[in-house]
C-alpha cells in the first residue's frame, strides 16, 4: 500500500514539474567526452560528442564604444530625471565615482540593488544624430544558447540594430532591427518571431514589439534565441533530437547562432513624441543597466572545458584535436581528415575522433619517397602524402607527369623517375611514355621530338620544305634559303620566283623587256600539290 502511494506521489510530482518547467535546465547533456567501458578485450575508451556548459558570457567580453568619448561626465553635465523629463537637475560626472556611469556598469553583476548603469552624453548637439555603437568582443567563437536581453535604464531607443560578426569584427551582418516605426526607419514591414517558421527562421526582421503597444513603458529588449529553437524542438524544447539534427545538417542554421562579436547600434534615442523638444534636450540620451548573453565556447563538440586565461578563452580539446576551437587534428593524429563532432545519435552523439597517422604507427609504405600518410574516409584507404623524388600515386609508385620510370632503378631509388625532356617546339606536350618517348607534332620525329622527317626542316619546330635542290627548285635564277623560302632576282617574285613583278603592278607589255617564263607553270603545280597536304605556312 505504501509503495503504491509513493509511486502515485512520484508520478504526480513528475507531471507537475514538467508543467512548471517551461524549458529544460540544460539543453543537451554532452558533458562527458569519453568514458571507460568493459569489452571482451578488456577496458577501452568509449568516445562521445561533448561541449562546455552554457554560462553567462558577459564575464569574458571586452566593450568598445564608438565614438569613444560618448559616455557622459567628461565634462560634467546635467540630465533630466527618468520619470520626470522636466526635472533636469541630475548630474553625470566622470571624476566622481558616485556620479559616474562608465561602460562597465552596463553589466549588472551585483544585481538590481544598487541600480547601476552606463549612460551616454545627452542630445545637446541636436539636430545632429545621437548615435552610438556598442561592440561586445570575445576574441573567441561562441554559440548562443539563450535570449540576448538588453535592459535600458532610459527609455528604449526609437531605432536600434543588433548586429553580429563571425570573423572577429572584420565584417558585420544584421541580427534584428528594432523601431517604433519599421517602415519609416528601415523600409521594412514590422514582424515578430511568432510570424516566422522553420523555413524562415533565418529571416532578418524588424520588430516594433518592444517599442509600441502595451509594453511601451517596459525597459527590456530581447533577441529571441529560444523561440527560434522552438520551431524545431517544440514550444517547451522537449524534442531536442530534432533541433540537434537540424544543427548538424544545416550549417547556415548553426552559424546563425554562432558569433565572435555582437554590436548594438543605437540610432535614435527614445523621444516619445512626434517632435523633439528642443528646449529640453537633456531629456534625450541612452542608458543601459544590464546586458545578458548566455552561450558556450564553440569547441566543435570536442571539449567540455573552456579556460579563461590571460583575458582569452580557449577550449581544452579532447579526441586528439587542437586549436582555439578544437578545429584540427593534433600532430601524428592525422590518419583521417578532421571533422567536428555530431550531436547524433541521441544521447551520446558521435565523437569523430582524430586517429593516429599511419606513419606514426610504422605502416606507411611509400618506398622511401614520403614519411607521411593520410586516411581517406570516403575511399576507406590510406595514401602517401607529399611524395618526393618526382613520384606520385597511392604508394609513391608512379612517376609525375613529365617524368618516366628508370628501368634500371629499384622503386625505392631516389632516381627512379627520369625527366622526359621533350622538346617543347617539337612535342605535343611535356609528357612521355614509359620508355621515355615523347609524342611528336606532325613532321617531327626522334625520342625527344627534336628531329625532322624528310621533306621538313627545323625552323622553330619542324616545318614543311618550301624549296629544296631535288623536287622544289627555285625558278628564274632564284636560290633556296634554308628550305623555307626562295631568294628571287629583282624582276621576279612568288614562292618559287615564278611570277614577274610587273604582273603584280599590271605594267607588263611588249616594251617592258619581260615575258612570262615558259617553265614556271609545271613547277608551281608541283609546289601546290606538295603544300596541299601540309599545314599552311605563314611568313
Amino acid at each position: 500500500m505504501y509503495l503504491s502511494r509513493f509511486l502515485s506521489i512520484h508520478a504526480l510530482w513528475v507531471t507537475v514539474s514538467s508543467v512548471m518547467q517551461p524549458y529544460p535546465l540544460v539543453w543537451g547533456h554532452y558533458d562527458v567526452c569519453k568514458t571507460q567501458i568493459y569489452t571482451e578485450e578488456g577496458k577501452v575508451w568509449d568516445y562521445m560528442a561533448c561541449q562546455p556548459e552554457s554560462t553567462d558570457m558577459t564575464k569574458y567580453l571586452k566593450v568598445k564604444l564608438d565614438p569613444p568619448d560618448i559616455t557622459c561626465g567628461d565634462p560634467p553635465e546635467t540630465f533630466c530625471a527618468m520619470g520626470n523629463p522636466y526635472m533636469c537637475n541630475n548630474e553625470c560626472d566622470a571624476s566622481t565615482p558616485e556620479l559616474a556611469h562608465p561602460p562597465e556598469l552596463m553589466f549588472d553583476f551585483e544585481g538590481r540593488h544598487p541600480s547601476t548603469f552606463w549612460q551616454s552624453a545627452t542630445w545637446k548637439e541636436y539636430p545632429k544624430p545621437l548615435q552610438v555603437n556598442i561592440t561586445l568582443s570575445w576574441s573567441k567563437t561562441i554559440e548562443l544558447t539563450d535570449n540576448i536581453v538588453i535592459t535600458f535604464e532610459s527609455g528604449r531607443p526609437d531605432q536600434m540594430i543588433l548586429e553580429k560578426s563571425l570573423d572577429y569584427g572584420r565584417t558585420w551582418q544584421p541580427y534584428q532591427y528594432y523601431a517604433t516605426d519599421c517602415l519609416d526607419a528601415f523600409h521594412m514591414d514590422p514582424k515578430s518571431v511568432k510570424d516566422l517558421s522553420q523555413h524562415t527562421v533565418l529571416e532578418i526582421i524588424c520588430t516594433e514589439e518592444y517599442s509600441t503597444g502595451y509594453s511601451t513603458n517596459s525597459k527590456i529588449i530581447h533577441f529571441e534565441i529560444k523561440d527560434r529553437f522552438a520551431f524545431f524542438a517544440g514550444p517547451r524544447l522537449r524534442n531536442m533530437a530534432s533541433l540537434y539534427g537540424q544543427l548538424d545538417t544545416t550549417k547556415k542554421l548553426r552559424d546563425f547562432f554562432t558569433v565572435t562579436d555582437l554590436r548594438i547600434r543605437l540610432l535614435r534615442p527614445a523621444v516619445g513624441e512626434i517632435f523633439v523638444d528642443e528646449l529640453h534636450l537633456a531629456r534625450y540620451f541612452y542608458a543601459i543597466s544590464d546586458i545578458k548573453v548566455r552561450g558556450r565556447c564553440k569547441c566543435n563538440l570536442h571539449a567540455t572545458v573552456c579556460v579563461y586565461d590571460n583575458s582569452k578563452l580557449t577550449c581544452e580539446c579532447e579526441h586528439n584535436t587542437t586549436g582555439p576551437d578544437c578545429g584540427k587534428c593534433k600532430k601524428n593524429y592525422q590518419g583521417r581528415p578532421w571533422s567536428p563532432g555530431s550531436y547524433l545519435p541521441i544521447p551520446k552523439g558521435t565523437a569523430n575522433t582524430c586517429i593516429p597517422s599511419i606513419s606514426s604507427i610504422g605502416n606507411c609504405e611509400c618506398f622511401g619517397h614520403s614519411n607521411r600518410c593520410s586516411y581517406i574516409d570516403l575511399l576507406n584507404t590510406v595514401i602517401c602524402v607529399s611524395c618526393k623524388h618526382n613520384t606520385r600515386g597511392q604508394h609513391c609508385e608512379l612517376c609525375r607527369l613529365g617524368y618516366f620510370r628508370n628501368a634500371s632503378a629499384q622503386l625505392d631509388d631516389e632516381n627512379v623517375c627520369i625527366e622526359c625532356y621533350c622538346n617543347p617546339l617539337g612535342s605535343i606536350h611535356d609528357r612521355c611514355n614509359g620508355s621515355g618517348f615523347c609524342e611528336c607534332k606532325t613532321g617531327t620525329t626522334g625520342p625527344k621530338c627534336d628531329e625532322c622527317l624528310p621533306g621538313n626542316s627545323w625552323h622553330y619546330g619542324c616545318q614543311p620544305n618550301v624549296c629544296d635542290n631535288e623536287l622544289l627548285h627555285c625558278q628564274n635564277g632564284g636560290t633556296c634559303h634554308n628550305n623555307v623560302r626562295c631568294l628571287c632576282p629583282a624582276a621576279y617574285t612568288g614562292i618559287l620566283c615564278e611570277k614577274l613583278r610587273c604582273e603584280e603592278a599590271g605594267s607588263c607589255g611588249p616594251d617592258s623587256g619581260q615575258g612570262p617564263p615558259a617553265h614556271s607553270k609545271p613547277a608551281l603545280l608541283l609546289l601546290s600539290a606538295l603544300l596541299g597536304a601540309a599545314n599552311p605556312l605563314v611568313f
